[in-house]
């Protein structure tokens, strides 16, 4: 890592004084869970770095991307990318019984969905924020555009 660089999720573990833990241990909707956050994190940074932009606007085009149908398409593109450690936590988000579901979304979109934020939780917690990087890049392809449109 670059010197000044800061892994957040170290520094939030060092002064928090959280404990190490075996992240495969986690259930895959405590990782869909952070990943949901990391990867609207994500999407926000991209928006708001693309330029300054009315709240609104970067809200609307966020929200475009944050949502079930468009995670799932994305991990649809990225099927085919991810190693076999990746595919399996996708499939445990996948499989996953969530009392929950999304309002505008079908049954096979909010799994996906999950599943995918699974994954970037997974990537997040085990410090591999370059690969989630990557990732999300490949599967955003055109996505991402200027925000004042």
């Amino acid at each position: 890592m670059e010197e000044g660089v800061i892994d957040l999720m170290n520094l939030i573990r060092e002064e928090f004084a959280l404990k190490d833990v075996d992240i495969r241990t986690y259930s895959p909707l405590a990782l869909a869970y952070i990943g949901d956050g990391i990867y609207e994190l994500v999407i926000r940074s991209i928006l708001v770095g693309k330029g300054n932009a009315q709240a609104n606007r970067l809200h609307k085009k966020a929200s475009s991307l944050v949502n079930a149908a468009a995670q799932s398409e994305m991990i649809e593109r990225l099927k085919e990318e991810l190693t076999e450690e990746e595919l399996q936590v996708f499939k445990r988000g996948r499989n996953a019984n969530s009392a929950t579901m999304a309002k505008h979304a079908t049954v096979s979109d909010y799994r996906k969905a999950t599943g995918l934020e699974a994954l970037m939780g997974y990537l997040y917690l085990t410090g591999n924020l370059k690969r989630l990087i990557e990732l999300v890049k490949l599967g955003l392809e055109d996505k991402i555009c200027d925000t004042k449109n």
